[in-house]
């Protein structure tokens, strides 16, 4: 019993420093927002939401945002997910080559892939030249949301790459081999055994590279200078702007945005539910 005890205690002990640290730089700082957020001019109250969801310039920050990390992230787990599974039925060589090089990427951005960009695809970028000459298009801003999209989708995809490619291990290829011996062909394959199988990792994955699109700031910033009303720009221009200065609107819009990720978690955890029931 005391050696049981000793173990815990010394287990707890470990995780202290753990703790400590997550406090500290997480429960802290979203504590100092979601006070912030409540403070007004007028003061203690809700005067900050009611001024971001009256104002359209507010309100269409949000959409953006929604609309851009939503649609980057489709696409890039569908890039992704054919990406993956890809990897699984190549030479070893080419799959590791692929994984380092899915892995370097991944931490591509920022400044340095919003310059990448504006050479590749800006209003003179090499291949924005080139597709007009071929005549494939006739005019691509990069600077819109089209073009943020795109961006986002490229960034999305290694990391959407690097947390599918285990999720394949679950599926097992005599699965394969009893189904088709049971007279499925692979789109019953895909859609019995497969898909169920591959759910749970699917929207999970999703959901992080939600996250890591409404979050985005660095690269977005770079692109278009901090022209283009998305929430983390917002948030950024209210905390160190000289014109705008009001830290306790960006602890709203702050807020706001902890508020869409907690919803989408929410929902992927009933999706997630879901799923296992059906499956069963």
């Amino acid at each position: 019993m005391n050696s049981t005890l000793r173990g815990k205690w010394l287990a707890l002990l470990c995780l202290l420093p753990f703790a400590v640290f997550f406090i500290i730089f997480q429960i802290a700082p979203l504590a100092w927002v979601a006070i912030h957020s409540l403070q007004a001019e007028s003061g203690w109250g809700l005067d900050n939401f009611t001024k971001v969801f009256s104002s359209r310039f507010y309100r269409q920050a949000i959409q953006f945002s929604l609309e851009i990390s939503f649609w980057s992230s489709v696409f890039g787990i569908l890039i992704a997910v054919l990406g993956a599974y890809s990897l699984r039925r190549v030479d070893s060589k080419l799959r590791d080559f692929v994984n380092a090089f899915a892995n370097m990427t991944s931490n591509f951005s920022g400044v340095p892939l919003a310059f990448a960009f504006i050479i590749l695809l800006g209003f003179n970028g090499a291949l924005t030249m080139l597709l007009k000459q071929a005549g494939i298009i006739e005019d691509f801003n990069l600077y819109s949301k089209t073009g943020l999209i795109i961006l986002y989708t490229y960034f999305q995809i290694p990391l959407g790459v690097l947390l599918l490619y285990p999720a394949f291990d679950a599926l097992r290829e005599d699965w394969r081999e009893s189904a088709a011996l049971l007279g499925a062909d692979a789109w019953q394959y895909w859609r019995h055994i497969g898909l169920p199988v591959l759910t749970p990792a699917l929207l999970g994955t999703f959901v992080i590279l939600l996250a890591n699109a409404l979050g985005a700031y660095a690269t977005v910033y770079a692109l278009t200078t901090g022209n283009f009303n998305v929430l983390p720009i917002r948030i950024a221009a209210l905390v160190a702007g000289d014109i705008s200065l009001d830290p306790n609107l960006a602890s709203a819009l702050a807020i706001i945005l902890v508020g869409l990720m907690t919803l989408v978690t929410v929902v992927h955890q009933w999706l997630l539910k879901r799923s296992y029931h059906v499956a069963r």
